[in-house]
């Protein structure tokens, strides 16, 4: 008889000693530590917060458009998201690892296209939309405006939030971080006052825009504050028309 030959493409049976050096020395009952440091476990903690706030804030926006929630609500809602938002992004290392939105969804496979215009505008849709909802007081013989009207202490604040903004400006204060809680103010102020899309009132929203997606201590250049000057003066004037 032949003595039967192993095939060429056959495994071939082998002893294996694993070599000592190279065996692991895994222990499963040790806790591993995703951080080194305390310092470390902050970032991670913030980062995770930010994916969670974006996540939350996308679900708002949905809980919104299909009317789930009440206007009054979702501004609540909305703009603590927003102030959490830019809170945790005020630390440096969070703000250098973050990078920025697009590239921090990339990295932990975001998509939320909802909230993603929500924080480029950087206000709630109700502020940015002037709300049907915003509430008007009786104001009646005690404000001085008409009965049923805005009352006269809003339209006081709202002018006020306008004069304050253009001062601002006057003395120079050109920096995201100055500038752009001013005009928030002015903003919200002033659709608690009317719902009427006056003249030059999208110029409001639109510089709102422009300097939430400006780094904080960035500044305008000597021509956009001119220009922002005149865009908020002409919105005032167009805000005091509708009071007539």
């Amino acid at each position: 008889m032949y003595a039967q030959r192993p095939l060429s493409y056959a495994p071939t049976p082998y002893s294996y000693t694993p070599n000592p050096a190279l065996s692991a020395t895994i222990n499963l009952d040790e806790e591993v530590k995703l951080a080194s440091s305390s310092a470390e476990r902050d970032l991670h903690e913030s980062l995770a917060e930010i994916y969670s706030i974006i996540v939350t804030l996308d679900g708002l926006e949905k809980a919104y458009i299909r009317d789930v929630v009440t206007e009054a609500e979702y501004t609540e809602t909305c703009t603590r998201l927003l102030k959490q938002y830019k809170s945790s992004l005020g630390d440096e290392a969070v703000a250098s690892e973050f990078v920025d939105l697009e590239t921090f969804k990339r990295t932990w496979g975001l998509e939320c296209p909802r909230a993603t215009e929500r924080l480029r505008i950087g206000l709630p849709a109700t502020v940015e939309q002037a709300s049907h909802g915003a509430p008007s007081g009786n104001a009646g013989p005690t404000t001085g405006g008409p009965v049923g009207g805005p009352s006269g202490s809003l339209i006081l604040t709202a002018t006020e939030n306008f004069i304050t903004f253009l001062d601002a400006l006057k003395l120079n204060m050109v920096s995201k971080d100055a500038l752009h809680p001013l005009l928030s103010e002015v903003i919200q102020s002033v659709n608690k006052v009317t719902d009427a899309d006056f003249e030059n009132r999208g110029k409001i929203v639109q510089w709102l825009i422009t300097l939430n997606q400006m780094r904080a201590t960035e500044e305008l250049s000597e021509e956009q504050a001119r220009e922002l000057a005149f865009d908020i003066e002409q919105a005032y004037q167009g805000f005091k028309s509708t009071l007539g």
